[in-house]
């Protein structure tokens, strides 16, 4: 299946990059890895994350060791990475 990112979901993955960098720049590379990865599980099982009940066709499934989730939709044969949120925002999404 083809992954894609939305527009918004690459500012949020350029924003938490930046905040990572000017911050803790040792872990970029590590937290960049660990998001390729869950990318790649979505990938693998894209109807295994948890589904959003206020939004049904929007899944949600956690970084696992950092505080983030990745909110992505199946449509066709394509994901659609939507967002990508620091878990202490509200969840909802646009």
């Amino acid at each position: 299946m083809k992954v894609v990112f939305t527009d918004p979901a690459l500012a949020d993955l350029d924003a938490i990059l930046a905040y990572t960098a000017d911050n803790y720049p040792q872990l970029v590379a590590i937290l960049e890895k660990r998001i390729r990865n869950t990318i790649a599980r979505i990938q693998d099982f894209p109807r295994s994350a948890r589904i959003l009940e206020e939004r049904p066709e929007i899944r949600v499934v956690p970084l696992l060791r950092y505080p983030y989730l990745i909110f992505y939709r199946v449509r066709n044969n394509t994901i659609e990475i939507l967002h990508i949120h620091h878990a202490a925002r509200n969840s909802s999404i646009e």
